[in-house]
């Protein structure tokens, strides 16, 4: 997944011109904050609901139910904002957005149905789904550059390009839709009492989910907003941005992995410390590792999926910059995913929407002083800051909420790890001259992470003697 929506940030580059890429990337930046305040918590809640349910298609067929409402309604504020919103009036924005909005649309749809291949551990569905979707989304948009279409400042090809994400969220939904039928009957379920039930419970966590999306993801439409010039502070910003958001979701998908067996366990009284440790240590693997690559690699990585335009120059920043000081909250957004979750398991809503709260005003604030004057440089520095002050604070909630077994040993190994990786990257930049070395040095990288991970004894800390299959 990951592989392929990085190819498609290189066609998109290679054909819009900076401009239009400018516009393609505000489009999906402004939808993903009305994106996540349509989840509304739903997906965590549901997961956890259907995990302890007696009667599953009753549960699933509330949560059908009550996104779909949701999910209008939010879309619908979105597309009435940014045709009403005079900045934007004579851009390509507005029309980008209405047809961008099928992404969210149909993804936000499957997701729902995901819950039940979460409970029922049959995650290659999800595989299978997701990974179509973005054959598609890569193959139809590659048939552009294949045909030549390079830099085009045509905007019936930026529309073109977000109808394609939008085709493929379509193939995600109806695949999504036929395996989760044969595991769950499908239906709508309009019980009132466990509508009401299901909102209770999500309404804190949708509040939580709403900041989470005001501190992650405004800031790309604060940039629409504060300057002039958004559509190139956009372009170079976007495409980093959908680079990061790699390292985001794969501890989401994790952590909503470990999520049942984490309800299931707590909810029978058995002990859970071992398994958040294993937990915590993945996590911190995960960052490590993405962080490392993001602090060392920046200007390869973006030369490589990207072009040379969006490099820096002795005279501007470019999105190797934005890159490299993105790589600090890539590896703490691990550990506030961490804390997140453990508060949703225990229901811990107050504190829970109270930091990240804070986060959000925190960004905002800084974001409406930084921007203007830095453009996305200062949406950086915001980022590093808020996600320091959130770390610290949700990791602090988390351990007194839960305890976590945490050896020593292991948190030994994983600096000896990001020390010798982090070596071994350093040396390796003169040597990433092209676009070609850099393929070489990412398989080089690879095969060196391999090695060490036996060489340190790192896979010995993620196995649990009962529930190895629930933690990998």
């Amino acid at each position: 997944m990951a592989a392929l929506s990085i190819l498609t940030v290189k066609f998109v580059a290679i054909g819009l011109s900076k401009e239009l890429a400018g516009n393609y990337n505000s489009a999906y930046g402004f939808l993903q904050l009305f994106g996540i305040l349509a989840d509304f918590g739903l997906y965590a809640v549901g997961v956890r609901e259907m995990a302890r349910a007696k009667d599953r298609s009753m549960v699933l067929g509330a949560l059908i139910i009550i996104r779909s409402v949701i999910l209008i309604l939010s879309l619908a504020l979105a597309l009435a904002l940014i045709w009403l919103l005079p900045q934007w009036q004579g851009t390509p924005l507005p029309l980008s957005v209405s047809i961008a909005a099928l992404v969210p649309f149909f993804t936000l749809l499957a997701g729902i149905l995901r819950t039940v291949f979460q409970v029922h551990y049959k995650m290659q569905c999800v595989f299978v789904a997701e990974v179509t979707q973005r054959v598609i989304t890569t193959g139809l948009i590659g048939l552009f550059i294949v045909v030549g279409i390079r830099t085009s400042d045509d905007t019936g090809i930026l529309y073109s390009f977000l109808l394609i994400g939008g085709v493929g969220s379509f193939v995600l939904f109806l695949i999504s839709l036929i395996a989760a039928g044969r595991m769950e009957h499908i239906r709508w379920n309009a019980d009132r009492a466990v509508i009401i039930s299901i909102l209770r419970q999500s309404i804190p966590f949708g509040a939580a989910f709403l900041c989470m999306a005001l501190y992650r993801q405004l800031d790309v439409t604060m940039i629409a907003l504060l300057r002039p010039d958004f559509e190139i502070q956009n372009a170079e910003y976007g495409f980093v941005l959908r680079m990061v958001e790699m390292g985001y979701i794969i501890p989401t998908f994790l952590l909503n992995s470990v999520l049942p067996t984490l309800s299931e366990r707590d909810g029978r009284g058995e002990g859970t410390a071992v398994l958040l440790g294993k937990t915590l240590m993945i996590l911190l693997f995960l960052g490590t590792t993405a962080a490392l690559f993001c602090a060392f690699w920046s200007r390869p990585l973006v030369q490589l999926l990207t072009t040379d335009a969006y490099l820096s120059t002795p005279e501007t920043y470019g999105s190797d910059t934005a890159l490299m000081l993105m790589g600090f909250p890539v590896f703490l957004n691990g550990l506030v995913q961490y804390g997140f979750y453990v508060l949703l398991n225990r229901g811990r809503s107050k504190p829970l929407i109270t930091i990240l709260g804070c986060g959000a005003v925190l960004s905002i604030g800084l974001n409406y002083i930084l921007i203007p004057q830095y453009g996305y440089i200062g949406a950086t520095i915001t980022s590093n800051i808020v996600h320091v002050m959130l770390a610290v604070t949700l990791m602090i909630a988390a351990l007194r909420t839960m305890p976590v077994k945490l050896p020593l040993l292991s948190l030994v190994k994983i600096f000896l790890f990001a020390w010798m990786l982090g070596m071994g990257l350093w040396k390796f930049v003169p040597l990433l001259e092209n676009e070609i070395l850099t393929v070489v040095g990412l398989g080089v990288a690879s095969l060196g992470i391999v090695l060490l991970i036996p060489l340190l004894g790192i896979h010995t800390m993620f196995l649990e003697r009962s529930g190895t299959r629930n933690i990998s």
